[in-house]
């Protein structure tokens, strides 16, 4: 629908101050950047400082550990399956790689793995490439133009925006190979957006020092995916994709490694195994269990199954006491709620607005400065603008591009999100955009090495499920970095655990037994079965299905 009267007299207080905004940006004067005394100070109105919206995990590796209930409720829950009557004797499928996860890390990984010579396969819950890096639109960073800029200035940028709590491997693997993993994903084919020479056109991101961010349009994800799942789907002979597949246990063998999984085909409602050399956990991330009743950009499927298979088999947990949530998605038109905004909205030029029609913030700041902010000037400062639902967001003046950089430049660099709000009779080269921040981002997940290891053996682990590399926050771009650069790491140690280092034995879930009793013993699963599949609002045939957290399903 498009915007009511009464927010098109609203609408007309930033048109008032528009032309004045606009002006004081081509003479270089911005909102100064807030210095760390007043960064802390306005974090105190992020979601993660409400300490009612975290608990203690009762039990498992990180046991005291207190994280977001919504997590905390997934990991504290028992199997799906009854241990003592899955048939381990008799696998359904063997294979040397086995990958959990069919979005950019699964893919990425599963590539690398059959470079090494090994066989793989790729379990996804949904349709390959049914995963958040579909949905990534704003960039990936990486110091490619080395005369300015450098992997020291975005290893700094990086420990920066995590408030200096990265582990510095981690950091240190992702921004030392982030030029290698441009240069892989062009040669692969990969469009991205370049000058007229054929450079590659960069842009600033929130927190970044350098204009590093390389984008195809408002679809970098998308565009990123297709390339990378053409080119393993072309090794169809090496590379097997079982569609519809989740996993829903790992199953160890008798000398302690990761020897597979049980999967559970959603079409036959059946469970069965795959034995598996080496397995890698690329499940992405938690969007969908909706921390603190937040709106998300998170696909489907991203529901923290692979932290629950991971914490079951031993893995700890890290950083998931922060979640990133972005500063801009959609809270009008209702229809489109919780859909990602670019931050590239705000590298281009766009002020954020309140009621009054006036810019309260650095458009740049990083991603958790810009979310406190805008949520304190709605729910603090009184200053938010009203939706017919009772909601309460601020503008994204998109119209300021058009007079900074030309008529069109919004149409060409935005594409997806002009046709999504034409669809709504709103035109975002004449009228800004009703923004609230949306449930984003995973910031921790499982305890990993930068070999892409945790500490079972032959189990790995890739994108946003492992925990470390972004510390407290991420920046923008840093996403589908890690899942390129850590997805090609975990593929090829994984390939070379299966070649050369697994061992062969009996198959177990002996450790799902014990979680089982620990979680019992606590006294803390009321009734809850993990991983959750799918969110809880899905209908009652779903639920039938064995597909939510509320069913326990017999083993087929």
């Amino acid at each position: 629908m498009p915007y009511t009267p009464e927010l098109q007299e609203l609408i007309k207080k930033v048109e008032a101050t528009r032309a004045e905004r606009v002006e004081r940006k081509k003479r270089g004067e911005e909102v100064p950047f807030l210095d760390l005394d007043e960064r802390k100070e306005r974090l105190k109105f992020h979601p993660d400082f409400k300490e009612e919206g975290r608990r203690e995990l009762q039990v498992g590796p990180s046991k005291g550990y207190a994280i977001a209930h919504e997590i905390a409720d997934v990991l504290e829950a028992t199997s799906r399956v009854a241990p003592d009557k899955v048939d381990l004797s008799k696998p359904a499928y063997e294979t040397d790689v086995l990958i959990i996860g069919g979005g950019g890390a699964g893919t990425s990984a599963a590539i690398l793995a059959q470079e090494q010579g090994a066989k793989v396969i790729m379990a996804t819950k949904l349709r390959h490439g049914d995963a958040n890096t579909m949905m990534a639109e704003g960039g990936i960073q990486a110091a490619t133009k080395g005369e300015k800029d450098s992997p020291y200035y975005h290893y700094l940028d990086v420990l920066g925006g995590g408030h200096f709590t990265n582990v510095p491997e981690l950091a240190e693997a992702l921004v030392r190979n982030a030029p290698d993993a441009i240069r892989w994903l062009e040669h692969h084919g990969v469009n991205f957006s370049k000058d007229a020479d054929g450079r590659l056109k960069t842009i600033h991101g929130g927190g970044t020092s350098r204009k590093r961010m390389h984008y195809a349009a408002d679809i970098t994800g998308a565009e990123i995916m297709r390339t990378i799942r053409d080119e393993a789907r072309n090794r169809s002979g090496d590379i097997s994709v079982l569609e519809f597949s989740p996993a829903v246990e790992l199953v160890l063998n008798e000398h302690g490694q990761c020897g597979g999984a049980v999967l559970y085909n959603m079409e036959t409602e059946e469970y069965f195994v795959v034995k598996a050399k080496a397995v890698i956990l690329a499940t992405g991330g938690c969007g969908r269990l909706h921390i603190q009743g937040f709106m998300t950009t998170n696909h489907y499927g991203a529901t923290a199954d692979g932290i629950v298979l991971g914490y079951r088999a031993g893995v700890p947990v890290a950083f998931l006491h922060t979640v990133q949530y972005h500063p801009t998605g959609v809270v009008f038109p209702e229809q489109a709620e919780g859909i990602l905004i670019t931050e590239k909205f705000r590298g281009a030029g766009a002020n954020l607005v309140n009621v009054e029609g006036n810019q309260f913030v650095n458009e740049r700041e990083p991603r958790d400065v810009e979310a406190a902010s805008i949520i304190k000037e709605c729910v603090h400062d009184g200053l938010g603008v009203p939706t017919p639902t009772g909601r309460l967001g601020v503008w994204l003046d998109s119209p300021m591009i058009e007079m900074l950089e030309g008529e069109g430049t919004v149409k060409k660099e935005f594409p997806g999100k002009y046709i999504l709000f034409k669809r709504y009779d709103i035109d975002i080269t004449r009228e800004p955009m009703l923004i609230y921040p949306t449930l984003h981002y995973q910031n921790g997940g499982l305890d990993f090495q930068n070999t892409g290891e945790t500490c079972v053996p032959g189990l790995f682990a890739a994108g946003e499920v492992g925990g470390g590399i972004h510390g407290a926050n991420r920046l923008m771009g840093n996403s589908l970095l890690d899942i390129i650069v850590f997805g090609r790491i975990a593929g090829t140690n994984a390939a070379q655990f299966a070649l050369n280092t697994a061992k062969d034995g009996a198959l177990n879930l002996d450790h799902v037994a014990a979680y089982n009793k620990e979680v019992e013993d606590a006294g803390v699963a009321d009734g809850r079965v993990s991983p959750a599949l799918l969110p809880m609002y899905t209908d009652e045939r779903i639920r039938d299905r064995q597909l939510t957290t509320e069913y326990v399903g017999n083993v087929r």
